[in-house]
């Protein structure tokens, strides 16, 4: 293999990753099972930091992790399944929320931690499992009739994307995890 078609290769796969992360959820959405379980994933050749940048789609995601330092970690070698909510759906939040969010680092940490689980999860599953996120709390994650691929009442996209250290779903909205 010649290095201008290895690059070619590689060129050809960030354009697919980045457009199976882009891709709008309604065209994604309730698929059947098996339609969504078939659905095979993309290889993306960096780490979930740089899936993230390379998707317009989830430019406040990114820039929220970079704000809150976590960048270096999501990026570190491992095996983790990111939910990573889509601009649109930052954008449900009211205003008011979303800024008390962005302006305290633990409460940022806190939720977005909360879309991170270690090793390798499939919101396609047929049985809704708990998961135990980095944050420390549980989520929901299984395949339900009404809505499709889903983590708690967020729809996932039957595509995942695979990066060089983890797993990465879109899905539809922002979770957030209890506060005491």
């Amino acid at each position: 293999m010649t290095l201008s078609s290895s690059l070619s290769r590689h060129s050809l796969a960030l354009a697919v990753a980045a457009a199976a992360l882009s891709a709008p959820m309604s065209a994604f959405a309730s698929p059947s099972f098996a339609d969504c379980r078939k659905t095979q994933a993309v290889d993306f050749p960096g780490t979930i930091v740089d899936a993230a940048v390379a998707t317009p789609a989830l430019s406040t995601l990114k820039d929220l992790v970079v704000a809150a330092g976590l960048a270096d970690a999501l990026s570190a070698p491992g095996n983790l399944t990111v939910f990573a909510p889509t601009n649109d759906a930052f954008a449900k939040i009211p205003a008011g929320v979303l800024g008390a969010i962005g302006s305290d680092l633990a409460v940022l940490t806190a939720v977005l931690t909360y879309h991170v689980v270690p090793g390798k999860v499939d919101p396609r599953h047929p049985v809704t499992r708990e998961l135990t996120t980095l944050q420390g709390q549980s989520l929901f994650a299984g395949y339900d009739r009404g809505t499709g691929a889903a983590v708690n009442q967020s729809v996932a996209d039957c595509t995942a994307v695979r990066t060089t250290n983890g797993t990465v779903w879109v899905i539809d909205s922002v979770l957030l995890p209890q506060f005491r």
